[in-house]
């Protein structure tokens, strides 16, 4: 059993000298430490949530939603719809523009649409019914469709996870296979390029063209105002240096504290720390359906029944009861269409593990776990996953590396001799994971998927009937049975469902609630 290390913090605070900051500098910049390293820049080329929040820095959305998940028009001042609901009409608010002093026009909504669509799964479905998209003029666009969508206004607003961003018509261009690197978008802070040190450093600088909504901000509708006039990104990998500069005061905001430093925390008077996102996250496995062994069916059901979730929750959260479940559903609890699958589907039993893995005739082959270091919700569970299937048998390699090159290292389709993956390991928030529409956790779209290519025709139909179902016990039959296909022939292992419990300096108000740290409305009381 893999047991939870100890940090012993106690001293950390006075690990670290606080910078001497002058106080105009201090008023107008947020310090704060991400989840994990920013590796990739480009929201739309992957799912990586360090790089969907940076997103919400750089550029708008045509929607955002609600704490209701409601969507609700950003960059949009208006829609209308035909009676039959195969042409959708927008127009953009007035005033927009890109960070490069460009205009915001139809042709650029387009495009990143279409970079959009051909990378998620929930654009993927508006793609199959679309006919057209055209612009009428540089404020107004629409869409001709083959069959209407009625989660047109749902998908334009998707959020947290693979969000529509709009960026420029010249970068929208770039092929969805590889990533952008320019960073332009119409958002309410500017990326600063010349002060990007992956590993090390992010920096935005508030945008003075931006011109918010009226609207109050709720999770990522309404006033998207910048009170900061400058936020840095600092990477601190080592939780002890990390929970050490925020008790001194160098640090404003930690997104993500490690669990073993929460008591540390909560007897620090200068420090909260509160739950935003009451669902939480959902912690996964994901094995590679491409090549051997987990090309196999019976052999990815049997390291699913040796999952013990309790013991995944314990090495990555700690004892703490309270900030984390048992989810034994690619559903995650608390959105509509969750149902405990129960001890049958996941019993945590080495033993009947061991024998399906014999029954499978599984000849030895290496699998591969691609493990991060550097991410501490991350890290335990693969360090969990490669004791026990050792001990059912398995030939198992633990591959640790930064976060950044699991990330990398997860598109490469090719076999492990060729620097390929065979296991890996991530968490996703619950509400981006709450429909058949939302979820790639239970999409089988193959190689237009996401990385491990599971690939299921069944589940992909049922995806589609649920999304055009009118009748809502008609839609959670057909969820219910996708949510149950996807486990039983294991798409992804759910390993349990947590709660962050964010940390920040006691003068900072404003953080809203939301799956994200988004940084609008932030403010130093």
């Amino acid at each position: 059993m893999i047991r939870r290390r100890t940090l012993f913090a106690a001293g950390a605070a006075g690990m670290l000298a606080a910078p001497a900051l002058g106080q105009n500098s201090r008023a107008s910049t947020l310090r704060f430490i991400p989840q994990a390293n920013l590796s990739v820049l480009d929201p739309i080329f992957t799912t990586a949530t360090v790089t969907g929040n940076h997103g919400y820095y750089v550029y708008d959305t045509l929607y955002g939603v609600d704490e209701h998940l409601a969507p609700k028009p950003q960059m949009i001042e208006a829609h209308e719809t035909s009676s039959d609901g195969l042409t959708w009409k927008f127009r953009l608010r007035p005033g927009l523009r890109f960070h490069d002093d460009t205009p915001v026009r139809s042709a650029d909504c387009i495009a990143s649409i279409k970079r959009w669509c051909a990378r998620e799964p929930f654009g993927q479905l508006l793609a199959r019914v679309t006919e057209e998209w055209s612009a009428a003029d540089d404020r107004t666009f629409q869409v001709r469709l083959k069959r209407s969508f009625p989660l047109m206004l749902d998908a334009l607003a998707k959020p947290d996870s693979s969000t529509l961003f709009i960026m420029p018509e010249r970068l929208a261009n770039t092929d969805p296979g590889r990533a952008v690197t320019e960073m332009i978008g119409s958002g309410p802070f500017r990326f600063l390029a010349g002060e990007y040190n992956s590993g090390s450093k992010v920096v935005y600088e508030k945008f003075a063209g931006y011109v918010p909504r009226q609207e109050a901000p709720s999770w990522t509708s309404g006033a998207k105002v910048a009170n900061f006039q400058r936020i840095e990104w600092h990477i601190l990998p080592d939780a002890a240096t990390a929970a050490a500069a925020l008790q001194n005061g160098e640090m404003d905001w930690w997104e993500r504290p490690h669990p073993d430093l929460g008591p540390l925390l909560a007897r620090s008077r200068d420090v909260r720390r509160e739950v935003k996102d009451p669902l939480g996250r959902l912690a996964v496995m994901r094995m590679n359906c491409l090549h051997p062994p987990f090309d196999d069916p019976r052999v990815r059901k049997a390291v699913r029944l040796s999952v013990a979730q309790e013991e995944y929750m314990r090495a990555s959260r700690g004892d703490a009861r309270e900030d984390w479940d048992l989810c034994r559903s690619l559903w995650p609890r608390g959105t509509p269409y969750y149902r405990d699958e129960g001890a049958a589907m996941m019993p945590g039993d080495l033993d009947r593990a061991r024998a399906a893995l014999r029954e499978a005739g599984y000849a030895d082959q290496k699998a591969v776990i691609i493990n991060p270091t550097d991410f501490p919700d991350i890290g335990p569970l693969g360090q969990v996953s490669a004791d026990r299937l050792k001990r059912i048998g398995m030939n198992i390699e633990l591959a640790e590396t930064d976060w950044g090159t699991v990330v990398q290292r997860r598109n490469n389709r090719e076999t492990i001799d060729k620097g390929g993956w065979s296991m890996l390991h991530t968490t996703g928030g619950a509400t981006a994971w709450a429909n058949p529409a939302l979820s790639f956790l239970v999409r089988g779209q193959g190689l237009r998927g996401w990385f491990g290519w599971w690939r299921n025709d069944r589940a992909e139909e049922l995806a589609e009937a649920w999304l055009f179902a009118t009748d809502a016990d008609r839609q959670k039959a057909l969820a219910t049975e996708l949510g149950h296909l996807a486990l039983e022939d294991v798409s992804f292992v759910p390993l349990g469902q947590f709660r962050i419990r964010t940390a920040f300096r006691r003068d900072i108000t404003g953080i809203l609630e939301g799956s994200s740290p988004y940084p609008w409305n932030v403010r130093r009381a």
